[in-house]
C-alpha cells in the first residue's frame, strides 16, 4: 500500500510539476552554490592527535555513554583528519561547489587563550582549504558547532561565564587571521537557540545542565541557564562581527551571519 500510495504521488508531482522533472544548472542564478556540509566532532576523528586537546564532546561521550543513542563517540569518527583529501574527491564528484565545515576549537587552541596556538592544527585546516580551492569548492567555515576546549567549559560552564566571551573573540582571531585570505563566508555559531536548549534547558548536550520538569541533570536551571548562555553567545557573535568588519573584510559580498 505504501509503494503504491509513493507512486500515485510521484504522478501527480509529475503532472502538477512538470519542471520537477529536470532540473539543471541554468534554472539557477549564476554563483547560485550548491553544497553539503559536516562538523568538525561529527567527521574528524584524531581525537587527541597533533596537539589536539580535549574537547567537551571528547569527555562527555566517554563519561556520559548513555547519552549517546548507541554509546559511540568521536574518537575515529569518519577519520576526516587523515582521509580528507579522499573526502573532497568525494565532494567535487558530487558537482558540488562549496562546503561548509566547522573548526574544532580545540584543535586550534588546546586551553584556550591561556595556551598557545596548536599549529598542527592550523595547518590542518590550511591543507583542508586549500584542497577545496584547488577542486574550485568554496569554503564556508563554522566556529562554533557546539564543541569547545573541556578546560574552557570547566572554567565558565560553556557559555554561563562572561569570561567565554573574550575566549571566543580571541579564538575567532586566530582563525580570521590564519584562514581570512582565502575564506570569504564565516558562520559564528550553529543554531545557538538549539544549543543553549539541549545543552541548558534539556541536558543532552556538555555540559549537560538542567532541573526539573524539563529533565534530571546533577545541576542547572532550566528557566534561566538557556537564557544567560545564548546571551553570551549574542554578545561573543556581536564581538567577532565588529572585529572581522574591521580588520579582516575584504569586500562587501564577505559574510559572516549567526
Amino acid at each position: 500500500m505504501a509503494a503504491a500510495t509513493g507512486m500515485i504521488m510521484l504522478a501527480a508531482l509529475a503532472i502538477l510539476t512538470p519542471s520537477a522533472r529536470g532540473l539543471d544548472r541554468a534554472d539557477f542564478p549564476p554563483g547560485f552554490l550548491f553544497g553539503v556540509a559536516t562538523s568538525a566532532y561529527q567527521i574528524e576523528g584524531a581525537y587527541l592527535e597533533d596537539g589536539k586537546g580535549l574537547s567537551n564532546w571528547d569527555v562527555f561521550t566517554h563519561t556520559q555513554p548513555r547519552r549517546i543513542k548507541d554509546g559511540r563517540n568521536g574518537d575515529i569518527a569518519d577519520d576526516h583528519y587523515h582521509r580528507y583529501m579522499e573526502d573532497v574527491e568525494i565532494i567535487h564528484s558530487l558537482g558540488v561547489n562549496s562546503y561548509r565545515f566547522s573548526i574544532s576549537w580545540a584543535r586550534i587552541l588546546p586551553r584556550g587563550q591561556l595556551g598557545g596556538v596548536n599549529s598542527a592544527g592550523i595547518a590542518f585546516y590550511d591543507r583542508l582549504i586549500t584542497a577545496l580551492l584547488q577542486k574550485g569548492i568554496e569554503p564556508f567555515v563554522t566556529l562554533h558547532h557546539f564543541d569547545m576546549p573541556q578546560e574552557l567549559e570547566t572554567r565558565y560552564g560553556s557559555w554561563l561565564g562572561a569570561g567565554i566571551r573574550e575566549e571566543f573573540g580571541y579564538y575567532a582571531d586566530v582563525c580570521f587571521k590564519a584562514f581570512g585570505d582565502r575564506v570569504r563566508f564565516w558562520t559564528t555559531f550553529n543554531e545557538p537557540n538549539m544549543f543553549a536548549k539541549f545543552a541548558y534547558m534539556l541536558g543532552n548536550y556538555p555540559p549537560a545542565r538542567c532541573s526539573p520538569p524539563f529533565g534530571t541533570c546533577n545541576s542547572g536551571n532550566s528557566r534561566r541557564e538557556p537564557y544567560v548562555a545564548a546571551h553570551n553567545m549574542l554578545l561573543s557573535h556581536a564581538a567577532a562581527v565588529e572585529n572581522y568588519k574591521k580588520n579582516y573584510q575584504v569586500k562587501p559580498t564577505d559574510i559572516l551571519p549567526l
